[in-house]
């Protein structure tokens, strides 16, 4: 894990979201560590990292464990998970959405790691309590002292995928012009296709239940973090908004930098967020 190479403000004083963003003004950006043109291994690696989180996430939530022990050796320091467990569903459909989602987002790791081969880095360390809750708070959803479990509940859990989901729609579309290999570049975007309708699925879902202040709130951290104007809630100018996208109705992109400062939380202040150890591989 690389220090700053060109400090951004504090990503919550940036999205204006009050004392509580004032609290953790210090939080500064981080800096990819694969300075030059990353090759399509260290950019495939970066996925998978991503990858992990996402499929213990709704592993986790599914089945209350997370990846087997079979998808999660490889290159760098393997990493333990804080946090996690079952969600009590109370709704079937969600439950089902949930588990198709947990379906995918394993296919996913195994297919990255197969690609990788020997060169597959393994799965870091993980947060998936103190990290919710730094966000949440940074959010102004909770108060300091209170805590967020986004596996307390089914509409925790949809608030808590919604933190993942568009960020992993934008960081395949940014990824997708660094890949030389149209293999690659072909898989790539059959998972950005995935990636997109579960995102679409959890932002129907909430809007659905009339939580558009709430995924308002979170996707102003997120656009703070990346440091421009790259997110939306599932609500806008009253109406539903379930496609994030620029005026041209394409998606959001975002660099791996952007990735990092939004899944890191900003940096140090936070303890790198939801990987407290750093990303395994060339960009992190």
């Amino acid at each position: 894990m690389q220090s700053t190479t060109s400090k951004r403000r504090g990503f919550m004083r940036a999205a204006g979201l009050g004392a509580a963003a004032a609290s953790m003004a210090a939080i500064g950006g981080v800096s990819a560590r694969a300075a030059s043109a990353p090759d399509d291994a260290e950019i495939l690696n970066f996925a998978l990292n991503l990858e992990y989180l996402e499929a213990t996430f709704y592993l986790m939530a599914v089945n209350g464990t997370g990846l087997p022990s079979t998808a999660i050796a490889g290159t760098g320091t393997q990493g333990d998970v804080i946090g996690g467990g079952a969600v009590p569903f109370k709704t079937p459909a969600i439950e089902q959405f949930a588990r198709s989602i947990a379906n995918d987002e394993l296919a996913h790791v195994e297919f990255l790691r197969t690609a990788l081969g020997s060169g597959a880095v393994a799965r870091p360390r993980m947060d998936l309590y103190n990290s919710f809750n730094t966000l949440w708070q940074a959010a102004g959803l909770i108060q300091p002292g209170e805590t967020f479990n986004p596996f307390a509940g089914e509409v925790s859990f949809l608030l808590g995928a919604y933190v993942f989901e568009d960020v992993g729609v934008t960081a395949y579309s940014g990824a997708a012009p660094l890949i030389a290999s149209k293999a690659y570049l072909a898989a790539a975007a059959g998972i950005l296709a995935v990636e997109a309708y579960h995102a679409a699925n959890i932002r129907t879902l909430l809007f659905e239940l009339g939580l558009g202040a709430q995924t308002a709130k979170i996707s102003a951290v997120r656009a703070a973090a990346s440091g421009a104007a790259d997110d939306q809630g599932v609500v806008m100018n009253g109406a539903a908004n379930i496609t994030p996208t620029d005026t041209n109705a394409l998606a959001f992109s975002r660099t791996t930098t952007q990735v990092l400062n939004i899944v890191y939380l900003g940096g140090a202040s936070a303890n790198y967020g939801f990987f407290p150890a750093g990303l395994n591989g060339a960009i992190s």
